[in-house]
């Protein structure tokens, strides 16, 4: 199996992508190199270690099959070329650690031909910056319980690399509306009230680039939704020395799985754009939608996020982050006192108000 590691060129040390620097960085000799300059090393000591190539076919890799893990979900066997220890995981892993050295290992055959991707935002953010804004997360929360920040415990924590597809599309708007608006006035002892009609038409067309779709099903789409938006003017044509460091996946769900879903956003973005210009009326009912794309591009891109999942009185709770900007979502642990006491007294002073009203009834 094609699996890689970068090397420092000083000191030949695993090397890893610093998100604060944005350089690679060497963590035994302290030196910094620009993504470039390892890529063109690391090719360079794999052209040299091909010419020794003798033709001998490594066991491991001769022997190596796949297999699948108690649940029926394909596994597969790599070697670390580091450690030469064995390195199982399942078929979208494309960034892993060697679970024997420690290592950062690449798995260029998951990330080659149709799987590899177009580009990739790096991350911004390291592992302390997430730690730190999950408690930025958790602070003002009213109904969170006192205990939560000093007892609960970081179960894990992972740097992502999530598969994502990207859409660009025009979409072309035909739009019409029934408006009306009412006026009344008074004459006399009558008041009048007129009622006008309009038929609205709005036709146009709105430009979309990088709507993301999650590619991958491990991840939850309303986590990867809820961290948007990513900065596309950071994103970097694809080079795997980036995912150094951190975990990655390949997709699962392909393009046109996830067109629906692009289809979707798109669509509901227009009707809603256009909708807004419909203001200044009494009533607006929409009569007639019709909404096509053109100029379609689909592009694959891996995008940084943090998984977290922290341990409560015996629940865990999961949380994501957005490993550019830092945005949080998750669930966190409601004290059930504080809740009770926010209902009962959101009861009670909704009760007082109707008590006053009637009293002036």
């Amino acid at each position: 199996m094609n699996v890689s590691e970068y090397k420092c060129p000083c000191c030949g040390a695993p090397i890893i992508f610093d998100s604060v620097q944005q350089l690679m960085a060497c963590q035994s000799c302290g030196n910094t190199f620009s993504v470039d300059t390892v890529q063109a090393f690391n090719a360079a000591q794999n052209d040299a270690q091909a010419q020794d190539n003798y033709g001998w076919q490594n066991y491991a890799e001769q022997n190596a099959e796949w297999h699948t893990d108690d649940s029926g979900n394909p596994m597969h066997v790599y070697i670390c070329p580091s450690c030469g220890g064995e390195i199982i995981t399942d078929s979208t892993t494309a960034a892993t650690k060697c679970p024997y050295c420690d290592n950062n290992t690449i798995l260029n055959e998951q990330l080659s031909g149709s799987f590899r991707p177009n580009y990739v935002i790096p991350f911004k953010i390291t592992k302390e910056q997430a730690i730190e804004k999950l408690n930025e997360f958790a602070k003002g929360k009213k109904l969170l319980p006192k205990l939560y920040s000093q007892n609960r415990r970081i179960e894990s924590i992972h740097g992502i690399y999530v598969p994502f597809w990207l859409f660009d599309c025009n979409s072309n708007a035909n739009m019409q509306y029934n408006a009306t608006q009412v006026s009344s006035w008074v004459a006399g002892d009558y008041r009048y009230t007129k009622t006008d009609y309009y038929l609205l038409r709005r036709d146009g067309t709105m430009t979309f680039e990088h709507v993301p779709v999650d590619g991958s099903m491990k991840m939850p789409d309303e986590y990867m939704e809820s961290i948007e938006p990513y900065d596309f003017s950071e994103m970097v044509p694809f080079n795997s020395a980036y995912l150094s460091g951190y975990m990655a996946d390949k997709y699962d769900v392909d393009d046109k799985t996830s067109q629906q879903r692009a289809n979707f956003r798109i669509k509901n973005t227009t009707e809603q754009a256009f909708n807004s210009t419909t203001f200044g009326y009494a009533s607006v009912i929409p009569t007639h939608t019709g909404i096509n794309f053109s100029e379609g591009k689909i592009s694959y891109a891996l995008l940084p996020v943090w998984m977290l999942n922290t341990i409560y009185e015996g629940k865990s709770y999961m949380f994501a982050m957005n490993g550019q900007t830092g945005k949080y979502v998750g669930e966190l642990p409601v004290s059930k006192g504080k809740y009770w006491a926010w209902t009962l007294g959101l009861l009670g002073g909704i009760g007082l108000i109707l008590s006053l009203l009637f009293s002036f009834i």
